[in-house]
């Protein structure tokens, strides 16, 4: 993912940033709890094509 690109998008319905997931190839948005897709390079920033966070996806907590 180009570092510049990612600087430019914003989740769609937060307005917030993203933070690229390269192990599963996806820009994850925090504030919405959703992960959208990155297809053939591009990232699909549809609602209704992004993944739902579990709380597994959360970063872990300290003991």
């Amino acid at each position: 993912m180009d570092p510049k690109l990612l600087e430019l998008l914003v989740c769609p319905l937060t307005k917030g940033p993203l933070r690229f997931d390269a192990e599963h190839d996806e820009l994850v948005s925090r504030a919405a709890k959703l992960a959208y897709p990155i297809r053939d390079g591009i990232p699909v920033m549809l609602p209704s094509e992004a993944r739902t966070l579990s709380e597994d996806d959360g970063p872990r907590k300290e003991p």
